[in-house]
This record gives C-alpha cells, structure tokens and sequence, in this order.
C-alpha cells in the first residue's frame, strides 16, 4: 500500500480522530490570519522597505560629508573629548589625536549639487534622489550593540527587528512569500538577533536567504508527488487547526501555525521569485551581474527588486559579515573594494525601480552602524576608528525628498551641529513613510507595552516630501 492509498484509508475508516475527513473538505480560513494585510493608521506614501546595511562602520568623512577644513588640517593635532576615546583600544587612548584627510575627492553631483566623493562614484549619479541625512549618532560604539540598535532600537536587549515590527503592523501583501526578508552572506555582528522576531509572534521573523545555487535551504518538498505531499499536510492542518481551537485561539500558536503555511507556498513562489533566467541582458549588464550568477551584491540587489514586485513588505540586504567588512582600524583603502562591490548594484536597484515606477512608493534606505573618526593616533594614519558621535544614512524614495542634505555636522564631521537624528528618529521616520504612528505601533510582553522606538523618537519631517 502506498502513502496516498493509506491516507485515503485512514480517511475513509475514521482510524483518525472523528471529524477531520468533514474538516479537511470544509477547509475553514485559519481565524485571524497574523500575517492578512492590516490598515496603516494614515495614507501612506511608501508600501515598501529595502534596508542596505553596510556592516563594520562606513566613515561618512570619506564618502557623503564633505569636510574642506579636515582636508586643510590634516595633521593637526586634536584634543579629543574623553567621552569619544571609548572607540579606541585602552592602550591607545591618549587624549591628543590627529586629524585625517578623507582618501578619496569629493564633488557636487546632479542639479543638487551634493557633495558625494569619488568612492561612490555610481551612486554619486543618483544624487537627485538621495536624501542625505548627515547628522546621525548612536547610543553605543561597540559593532554589536550598535548594529543592534540600528535594526532593533535597543544597543542593549533583545527586541524585535525593525522588519518584525513592520510585518506586524501591516501584514504580507504575498501569503506566498515571507513579508520579512534578509539575504545576507554571512551572519553579520549580533547575528540572527537583527532579523529575530522576539517577542512578537514568529511569523514576523525575517527569513534569512544566503545568496548561491540554494538561497533557502530545505524549501523542495520531500516527495516527488505533490498530491501525497498536499494530503499529509491537510492532514496536520487539520490537527493543528483543532488543537488552536482547544487552546482559545491563542495568537502565539496561530502564527507558528502561519509559518507553516507560508513555508509550504514558498515551495512554489521562492523558486520563480529567485529565478533571474527571465531577466535580459540589459539588466544584467546595469547590475553588474555575470549571467547564470548567484552571489554577490548585484545578485542581491537585483532579487530585492523582484521581491519587491511581489509584494514582499521588508526587505533588507547585508553586504559581508562580521569580519572582512568596513571596520577599517588598520587601513581606509580597504573600503575601496568593498564600495566596488556595492555602489553599482545600488545605483542600478534605484535605476531599475525608478525606471519601473516603483521608486516612488519603495523606501530604500542605506545604513551602516556608525561612521569613523575624522582623526587617529599618528600623523598620516592609515585606518580610523569607531565612531558614534556622528555619521551618515540616506534615503531614496518613498515619500522622502531627492537631493536633500540633511543635518550639518562641525568643519571635521567630528560632531554634530545642527538637526542631530538619532536611530529611534529613522525608525520613527521610516514607520511615518509606511503610514505607522511609531507611537501607536505597540506589542504587550512581560506586562508593558513595546515599541520599535522605545520611548522616545520623533519624525524628521524635513525630509519629508
């Protein structure tokens, strides 16, 4: 006897528990889907998120703020505040510095005339539609614990990913498709902790895709015959489903219930989502994408597009991990490969969704940790150190305005000045764009209530257009 006739016999003799064979042909909807589409609290201007996070600390001083007085004093000694010496090694925290010319030209790009050097010279030709928000800082210059903060608004404890607290609050528009995604190519600093869902349900946990020939692992089904497949699984659906009711419906369960469900249509939508033969040679040629490749940024910027398209709510990519990155102590020039790596996928992503008309309600934001010291031990120091005093974010589309320099940091980037943004304002201004009131988007866990931003947060409605 096969596995379908013996199905079938189970079914037909009720050697299951009574009433699953009427159940498995009813086929009730789950009650309360946590993943259906939920109403934002207002009109949105963006439906979607690409995240590009750039691991290790990206100096801002060398790439998107221009400072002509660090390039005039270079060599001239600083007397550095104790509180930023935390970024050096305890041996090498002697309170005199010098300060360091960025190694790479900057110049004005597009009608904006923004200031962007030559170490990113494809995204320099979207200048038009960046904003740039110069006067970013942090709570915390550890890798860790600022990578933390960046994704999960805690440098601290665990909390839920930025990504979790979306999907939570607006649903998937694909129930084929995770409405969380990270494609990332190894486990960056503080790991699966940036796509974790914590405390909210595990539904909205990010599903980590690893570019190459198998993107997501496990995702064949094991027989070669889908009927069988879909008989046993109707079957455990039916259990499931009986055992949630036993329960009062408990939301918890319900949602790892969903995962299931979504894992077993990814079978189908994952493949086909992942397949760039339909895309032409131009596109390829735009991204940088050797045809039939599977890994690198231009890979994963070209597949954020069509999951983009495919409704996919969240989406974030990671350019390396925790080693080989931009944390750049010893050396700057070890940041040229790595924006080689990045600058033409990104500006090709922005390319290939403005051109599709899909920019305009898609918010891409580029991030790294922290920015890197305008200044270093010795006179013509090669690297920099940590620093979170000050850096750089930008953001493209989804309501925000193109060819905006926001906030103004000292005459050596050093710190900020004017219009200083904090993480838990990106956040709070990242959620606004989506239609979200950062201070109604909240979970009760452990007798509080949660929010992405903590307690505090406000919107930079400067960037706002």
């Amino acid at each position: 006897m096969n596995r379908r006739t013996a199905i079938r016999s189970l079914l037909g003799s009720s050697l299951v528990l009574p009433g699953i064979l009427s159940e498995l042909l009813a086929a009730p909807p789950a009650p309360d889907d946590p993943l259906a589409p939920k109403p934002p609290h207002f009109a949105p201007k963006a439906k979607r998120v690409i995240f590009l996070h750039m691991s290790g600390g990206v100096s801002h001083v060398d790439s998107f703020d221009y400072k002509p007085k660090l390039i005039a004093d270079h060599n001239a000694p600083y007397q550095v505040p104790k509180k930023m010496l935390d970024a050096f090694a305890q041996e090498n925290r002697s309170e005199v510095k010098y300060f360091k010319k960025p190694a790479w030209e900057f110049k004005q790009r597009g009608q904006s005339g923004l200031w962007i050097s030559e170490l990113f010279p494809r995204i320099a030709e979207r200048a038009d539609d960046l904003c740039l928000v110069r006067s970013m800082f942090t709570d915390n210059a550890d890798h860790a614990q600022a990578t933390l903060g960046i994704h999960t608004g805690s440098v601290s404890f665990t909390r839920p990913s930025m990504g979790s607290w979306i999907s939570y609050g607006l649903g998937s528009e694909n129930a084929n498709l995770p409405g969380f995604m990270v494609i990332a190519p190894a486990l960056p600093y503080s790991g699966a902790q940036l796509w974790s869902s914590d405390f909210l349900p595990g539904c909205h946990q990010g599903c980590h895709v690893v570019p190459g020939p198998d993107p997501v692992p496990n995702i064949r089904r094991r027989t070669a015959d889908p009927e069988v497949q879909e008989m046993e699984l109707s079957v455990a659906q039916a259990f499931n489903r009986r055992h949630l009711a036993s329960r009062g419906d408990d939301p918890q369960l319900a949602a790892r219930i969903r995962s299931f469900e979504t894992a077993f249509a990814m079978q189908s939508a994952a493949p086909e989502a992942f397949d760039l033969a339909g895309e032409n040679d131009d596109i390829h040629r735009l991204y940088g994408l050797e045809r039939g490749s599977t890994k690198g940024f231009a890979w994963q910027c070209l597949i954020a597009r069509r999951l983009a398209e495919r409704g996919v709510r969240f989406i974030e990519l990671i350019d390396t991990g925790a080693s080989g990155n931009w944390d750049a102590h010893g050396d700057m020039a070890e940041h040229a490969p790595l924006a080689r790596n990045v600058d033409q996928p990104i500006a090709a992503l922005l390319t290939d969704l403005k051109q599709r008309g899909l920019l305009a309600d898609t918010l891409v934001v580029w991030a790294t940790e922290f920015g890197r010291t305008p200044f270093n031990t010795a006179k013509d120091a090669k690297g920099r150190e940590h620093h979170a005093q000050a850096f750089t974010c930008w953001m493209a589309g989804g309501g925000v305005k193109g060819g905006l320099a926001h906030g103004e940091t000292d005459d050596y980037g050093n710190t900020i000045v004017s219009d200083p943004v904090h993480f838990h304002d990106l956040h709070a201004t990242i959620l606004h764009l989506l239609g979200l009131d950062h201070t109604r988007l909240t979970y009760r866990s452990g007798g509080r209530d949660f929010r992405l931003t903590d307690v505090s947060g406000n919107v930079v409605k400067a960037v706002l257009a």
